[in-house]
């Protein structure tokens, strides 16, 4: 199963290939894709993403993570996160939302197992 392709990214506004859904927020991974509901896990814009956020990415076998920062980088990402995913054997890339967006697209592309979790505003 591949990864989806991110098709479209604009403030507030993500769109990924076969879903309906616009997210503001969201998980993908291969197969699949939903929205990242920071309620679920406490997450904050500071500390920023914690391994909750990304155990349910991790389970589907991904090879590497991409970790979208928002389009500002408000959203941190603390060295506990990242060290969970190298724990685990997975590549990390923390980026800035739409170059995230780029990167996890070429990988994608490429046939890598990929997920990521993007915040498209700050």
């Amino acid at each position: 199963m591949s990864s989806p392709e991110i098709a479209s990214l604009s403030w507030g506004q993500m769109k990924v290939k076969g879903c309906s859904t616009t997210y503001k927020d969201c998980k993908v991974w291969p197969g699949g894709s939903r929205t990242w509901d920071w309620r679920e896990t406490g997450t904050n814009h500071s500390p920023g993403v914690q391994p909750a956020d990304l155990e349910e990415v991790v389970k589907k076998g991904v090879k590497t993570v991409v970790i979208g920062r928002g389009m500002s980088e408000a959203l941190q990402v603390p060295a506990s996160t990242v060290d969970y995913l190298k724990k685990n054997g997975i590549d990390v890339l923390v980026l800035q939302t739409e170059k995230a967006a780029a990167e996890y697209n070429a990988l994608a592309a490429q046939g890598v197992r990929v997920g990521g979790v993007f915040h498209s505003t700050c």
